[in-house]
């Protein structure tokens, strides 16, 4: 394959969300009254469950544009309603929460990973996560980006066609020289769908222990398919 950059989902593919957000909860809960009946892991899936919903509201222009710390701040808004402890968590500590998701983990072979294949090809996040969450993530979890790509940048959300070929044009190359890695195999057919080759890698901790990644199937058309990045960068001869 004639690659010359690879591109990354980072919500469950380079970083655990759902163990950070559990843990940034919990700490809260040890610090306030009000919150020590919370199951923080329902929090933490409640809350990604809103994930696609809110981006689609955007996309079908429901919604006027809406950056991802926008749109997590109005879900946030709706659970602490629905978890009935929406008087306990005062302005600050929203803002807190809204921000741990700028505070997540890596996986234990992301940024290892990562650093093999910038060796050899320009690396950089594309996600529906802003460039300042992107950014603060990046800084935090050591992830050896060469640039952040952002949907925020081209103001469409994945899987928008434009999305995924900002990376080829803001690179200077064609979409297959491009290869989208991701956990997720909607997000790969989208980028499949507009030229881009694509890698995918089993998370099967993103939803927990015991969780299961899902199965690509011969109709799914991947380029490779690996269980860490580590495996991808002996794939790719780095």
């Amino acid at each position: 394959m004639d690659v010359g950059a690879l591109i990354f989902d980072v919500f469950g593919t380079v970083v655990d969300w759902r163990g950070g957000i559990i843990r940034e909860g919990q700490a809260l809960a040890d610090s306030r009254d009000g919150l020590s009946g919370v199951d923080w892991a329902a929090f933490a899936d409640a809350w990604r469950g809103r994930y696609q919903p809110s981006l689609q509201r955007v996309r079908s222009g429901e919604q006027p544009w809406t950056n991802l710390d926008g749109l997590h701040r109005a879900s946030l808004e709706e659970l602490l309603a629905e978890f009935g402890v929406a008087a306990a968590v005062g302005e600050a500590d929203r803002e807190h929460l809204v921000r741990a998701w700028h505070r997540l983990d890596p996986w234990p072979d992301s940024v290892a990973g990562l650093e093999r294949l910038k060796r050899r090809y320009i690396i950089a996040p594309l996600s529906n996560g802003n460039v300042a969450l992107l950014v603060n993530v990046a800084k935090r979890a050591g992830l050896p980006w060469d640039l952040v790509l952002s949907a925020e940048l081209v103001r469409h959300y994945k899987p928008d066609p434009e999305t995924y070929l900002s990376a080829p044009g803001l690179l200077g190359l064609r979409p297959d020289q491009v290869m989208l890695v991701a956990a997720h195999l909607d997000d790969l057919a989208a980028a499949r769908s507009v030229g881009l080759r694509t890698g995918y890698i089993r998370r099967p901790d993103e939803w927990g222990p015991g969780g299961n990644a899902p199965e690509p199937g011969a109709g799914d058309q991947l380029d490779l398919v690996v269980n860490s990045l580590s495996e991808l960068a002996e794939h790719l001869g780095t």
